[in-house]
């Protein structure tokens, strides 16, 4: 019994340090970030904060989310429904957290996204528009959601279909199929630079995409673009949100493979 307890000790004991490794990595790893984005906007000729940081979270444990929340983040972003769903779950006590779901989203996941996101990106086609509408007005009439539900638009800077987005005229049809929803609110736009294409030819094109976009529909401020490797190159070219995971988070864990 003695031993039991004591190795019941030493575990709880084991569990505390490996919390507060975490935590130190955690904190040193978002002030570095945060100094980070704040150089970027001062060599933009940005203010500083204009830029929000919006923490990618999938495949780390909801523990590390807890972390970070205790170090002041409060937006999250996911992108695979059921791991998010998860986490939804398992953190529901902390009353100010915001889940944006960041990845590709099929029409069949979007009722159970409805139900907890307050953003969904790479929205990009009326078929899952649609669905997300449906899945939003029924979580608002249950209950389940009180406000509507953001919506950016993914962008397509190269016309692969396996990437995702929209372009050109089939852009303009889905802001205003959005914009009209009862349930959904237009947010903005985001996008992912090929890889094959130089961050600041991308970030620009997409810049000007979204100049246009504003002149219709003025309240779709939101530009999410940018990620760890070329965050410098889409705040230059006007992104009020990036995309980071591994420059604050470290590398996948093995055991998400």
């Amino acid at each position: 019994m003695i031993e039991s307890s004591a190795a019941a000790a030493g575990s709880d004991a084991a569990q505390v340090t490996v919390r507060e490794d975490r935590t130190a990595q955690l904190s040193a790893s978002l002030s570095a970030l945060v100094q980070r984005i704040d150089a970027a906007c001062a060599a933009a000729g940005r203010e500083p904060g204009s830029v929000r940081l919006l923490p990618v979270t999938k495949f780390f444990p909801a523990s590390d989310i807890e972390i970070l929340y205790n170090l002041g983040r409060r937006e999250f972003g996911e992108s695979r429904e059921q791991e998010a769903g998860d986490k939804v779950a398992q953190l529901s006590q902390l009353s100010q957290i915001r889940w944006e779901f960041i990845g590709r989203l099929q029409r069949n996941k979007a009722k159970a996204v409805a139900r907890w996101a307050d953003t969904v990106y790479s929205v990009d086609s009326d078929r899952l528009a649609t669905a997300l509408e449906a899945g939003t007005r029924a979580a608002l009439d249950d209950g389940s959601r009180d406000t509507p539900l953001r919506v950016l638009l993914q962008v397509s800077l190269d016309a692969d279909p396996t990437r995702g987005g929209v372009r050109d005229q089939a852009l303009r049809a889905l802001a205003d199929q959005v914009a009209g929803a009862e349930s959904l609110q237009l947010a903005g736009l985001m996008a992912i630079p090929p890889l094959d294409v130089e961050p600041d030819a991308a970030f620009e094109q997409l810049a000007r995409i979204h100049t246009a976009l504003l002149r219709e529909h003025p309240q779709a401020s939101v530009l999410s673009a940018g990620m760890s490797g070329d965050l410098e190159a889409a705040v230059r070219h006007g992104s009020t949100c990036v995309r980071v995971g591994t420059a604050l988070m470290g590398a996948r864990p093995i055991t998400s493979a």
